[in-house]
């Protein structure tokens, strides 16, 4: 089960937190205390398919996706919305998270303390190139090139909507800041001083991989929150309480 993508242990999770829910069905009517019956069953069938979620070790945000589907199913059939309205909220979200069953990157945003502790890595003096891995709407790459008028920063974003909304902010903004719309693992990470990335597990281990094949030595490799097994963090930064809410700095050595 866990082998199987993530995508697929979802479908069956749904399918089997559904069926323990209808079968449970007279001790879940005792339980709740208010009608009608079908909102029950969502909210029981949620909970178990969150439980289940967390006992497969599925990435965290899943569980509350978990929780809410068929809650969201049935808020829409109750609302009795047009046929035009699930396409438009589909290409919506396609906009949004485009490749994200094949990556199992979703748009993952991150924070003011974050982008501090970045730029705290970074030299204070001298030219250097930067990259943000999935750079969703340019955050971080506003805030660092405003502090380090020496550097050289781009973006690389594969969802059309963040990239967009990415190269907008930085025409409004007079920035320097390259943001490119690709798959960064078609990327020569070896042309960068700096790698950042704030992806999720599941992408770690190709992308050391990549890293260790391409980056030069002394090159830095950072990742927020994600660390990889292969090679423990030249350092640990905690930013908050919680190993999520770390940055993980590796000095990379070369292929060689």
């Amino acid at each position: 089960m866990t082998r199987l993508p993530v995508a697929l242990q979802s479908l069956l999770i749904q399918c089997a937190a559904l069926l323990l829910a209808l079968l449970f069905n007279g001790l879940i009517q005792a339980v709740f205390l208010f009608s009608p019956v079908l909102w029950q069953l969502a909210l029981a069938q949620g909970a178990l398919a969150a439980g289940l979620s967390h006992y497969w070790k599925q990435p965290i945000w899943w569980r509350p996706l978990h929780a809410g589907f068929l809650l969201v199913v049935l808020a829409a059939l109750q609302l009795d919305l047009p046929a035009w309205a699930y396409l438009a909220a589909f290409l919506l979200l396609l906009l949004f998270y485009w490749s994200s069953f094949r990556t199992r990157v979703p748009l993952y945003l991150s924070d003011r303390k974050a982008w501090q502790a970045l730029a705290a890595q970074l030299p204070e003096r001298g030219p250097f190139r930067l990259i943000d891995l999935g750079s969703g709407f340019g955050g971080v790459l506003f805030h660092l090139e405003a502090r380090f008028p020496q550097g050289q920063f781009s973006g690389v974003e594969i969802a059309p909507a963040p990239w967009l909304i990415s190269r907008l902010r930085a025409r409004l903004r007079h920035s320097r800041v390259d943001f490119l719309r690709r798959d960064y693992a078609h990327l020569d990470l070896g042309a960068f001083d700096v790698v950042f990335a704030f992806l999720s597990p599941a992408a770690m281990p190709d992308l050391w991989q990549q890293a260790e094949r391409q980056m030069r030595p002394g090159s830095l490799f950072v990742s927020l929150s994600f660390g990889v097994d292969a090679r423990p963090p030249d350092r640990v930064i905690p930013l908050a309480e919680g190993e999520r809410h770390t940055l993980y700095v590796w000095c990379m050595q070369g292929s060689g």
